[in-house]
């Protein structure tokens, strides 16, 4: 139903138009503060680079975030991630994530984006904690925010917007009666726009993921998806459609696709109910973070990866090395 009333296919969306105008007048006015300086916003004392959104869903940010780190650290960066930690509960902050954090105190995607990367990455509400938290354990020369990009209580140095290509702005208003947590006009103030599948529009750089092979939660065996037979898809993740979409783009026919709500608390016995006989169970990677701790022997997760082309993507690294090589 959200997706009608966010799309503009649902004539709701006029129900919650004077929410909206609510909602994009005290986001205006948040904004405004800080720029007049009514409110105080930090910098921190190395470069700062928000990868974040315009819209509420998912769009692909985390597998941009991982892109990114990887990219800077091939070109020899050190560099850490700060989150909010979405989903999350931990006992104190800012929290270090580590190979034994939990999701539940974490957030899947810090966890995720820690075990891909091998970057440091610490959570807290307040970015400016996780930053030097970070810094207290050693040297760096980029933080990566994941998200954040309407969190301006804290300076950034570079701004890079993910958009979801095919769904893009839907009806263009604020929430809740739109997708939008800013206008569109904001993409004209950030340093670059990455437009996740559909056609990106000059000035743009077009993303695509690219799958990988399943690998078994449980024995981490790896092998083509194509060849685990009968398949019961799940995700819970902010647009759960482009993770089936994908599968059926690797020749995959589920036999269910089963949709959970973003940051959905699994257990056990919830996802043991969904398969009969010898189905195996798919997820996402950002799923099967949450279920390590009790995998079965069907479930699988299909890694993706961001590719990234165009002309503008190395001039936006290079960009950014510059600006990190800038500092004493």
């Amino acid at each position: 139903m959200i997706e009608r009333i966010w799309s503009g296919r649902s004539p709701l969306w006029l129900l919650l138009w004077p929410l909206s105008l609510l909602y994009g007048a005290i986001t205006a006015l948040i904004r405004l503060s800080y720029r007049r300086g009514w409110r105080k916003s930090w910098r921190a004392p190395l470069p700062v680079v928000v990868v974040g959104n315009l819209t509420a869903g998912g769009n692909g940010k985390t597998p941009v975030v991982i892109w990114l780190v990887a990219a800077l650290q091939q070109r020899g960066l050190r560099v850490g991630v700060v989150s909010r930690g979405y989903g999350g509960r931990a006992d104190r902050y800012p929290l270090l994530v580590t190979a034994q954090t939990r999701t539940e105190q974490a957030g899947d995607e810090p966890v995720l984006i820690a075990q891909r990367t091998a970057a440091p990455v610490a959570v807290a509400p307040k970015r400016r904690q996780a930053i030097e938290a970070l810094l207290a354990q050693g040297p760096l020369d980029a933080i990566i925010t994941d998200d954040g990009l309407q969190h301006y209580a804290l300076q950034r140095d570079r701004e890079i917007v993910v958009v979801d290509g095919v769904r893009r702005f839907g009806n263009g208003w604020w929430l809740p009666a739109g997708p939008m947590r800013e206008r569109a006009d904001r993409l004209h103030q950030v340093d670059a726009v990455i437009v996740n599948g559909g056609e990106a529009q000059p000035g743009e750089i077009a993303m695509q993921l690219q799958p990988g092979l399943a690998t078994n939660l449980l024995t981490g065996e790896t092998c083509p998806p194509a060849q685990l037979g009968k398949v019961v898809a799940m995700a819970g993740i902010g647009h759960p459609p482009r993770f089936f979409t994908t599968l059926k783009q690797q020749g995959i026919t589920p036999v269910a696709e089963i949709a959970f709500a973003d940051h959905h608390a699994y257990s056990k016995e919830e996802l043991t109910r969904l398969l009969q006989g010898s189905q195996q169970l798919l997820m996402t990677e950002k799923d099967a973070v949450k279920c390590r701790d009790f995998a079965q022997p069907a479930w699988w997760y299909l890694p993706v990866d961001a590719r990234l082309t165009g002309t503008a993507v190395a001039p936006l690294l290079d960009d950014i090395e510059q600006l990190c090589r800038r500092q004493p």
